[in-house]
């Protein structure tokens, strides 16, 4: 009898993983048709610019942004300690006199960091929109990292696509699959985060995250 129970509970297992398996699979695809092929919005104005560091593509695209007129003030999150706005300038070869005044710096370490530096640097200029500026791949889980941390701002999306990043047929290639694989599980680990948050407010109870960030940089 115990082996005839042992036997089932094996079984069972065995297909609850091949179910969990099979959703993961599923939703990584999803996940990937998600990733935008293009900005959609490119004229509306915002209060500010966001940009979450992690290459020079970024910036330069929100430091384009900000002397188009699209905004009047750039936050640029995710910065090391002890750079200067003038350096970062520096370094995508633009006049200081013309940007500097108008641009922050922050200096999150993770998306998380990036959402909760943001609502703080917003709220204290009392912005209500924002344009959010990173690469495309790590869109969805800025967006839902932004839309938690700050549910009543306007947010626009402004991809930027890294040329390495391969969206056609992206299983095929092995450095763009595992990028994806690895951010297509830190948004997962963040919608559950996000969700138990969410919960635990309902019920007026703290949960063991609190605001301690999650594993991963800003992408």
């Amino acid at each position: 009898m115990r082996r005839v129970r042992r036997s089932i509970r094996s079984g069972l297992a065995i297909k609850l993983l091949t179910a969990a398996a099979i959703a993961w699979i599923f939703g990584l695809f999803q996940f990937a048709d998600a990733i935008p092929a293009r900005v959609v919005n490119e004229t509306s104005r915002t209060d500010a610019i966001i940009v979450l560091t992690g290459g020079s593509l970024r910036l330069g695209k929100g430091l384009d942004l900000l002397s188009q007129g699209l905004a009047e003030n750039l936050f640029i999150s995710g910065v090391y300690q002890g750079l200067d706005v003038r350096k970062l300038l520096k370094i995508v070869k633009r006049e200081p006199e013309q940007l500097e005044n108008r641009i922050s710096i922050g200096i999150a370490t993770n998306t998380t960091g990036n959402a909760l530096e943001t609502k703080v640097w917003m709220s204290s200029g009392k912005f209500h929109s924002l344009r959010l500026v990173t690469a495309a791949y790590h869109m969805p889980r800025s967006l839902l990292e932004f839309r938690n941390a700050m549910p009543g701002l306007t947010i626009i999306a402004h991809p930027v696509f890294p040329e390495n990043i391969k969206r056609d047929r992206w299983w095929a290639w092995p450095g763009t699959a595992s990028l994806l694989i690895s951010e297509y599980n830190k948004f997962l680990l963040a919608w559950v985060r996000n969700g138990l948050e969410r919960l635990a407010a309902l019920v007026g109870i703290e949960t063991i995250f609190g605001s301690v960030p999650t594993a991963g940089g800003t992408g």
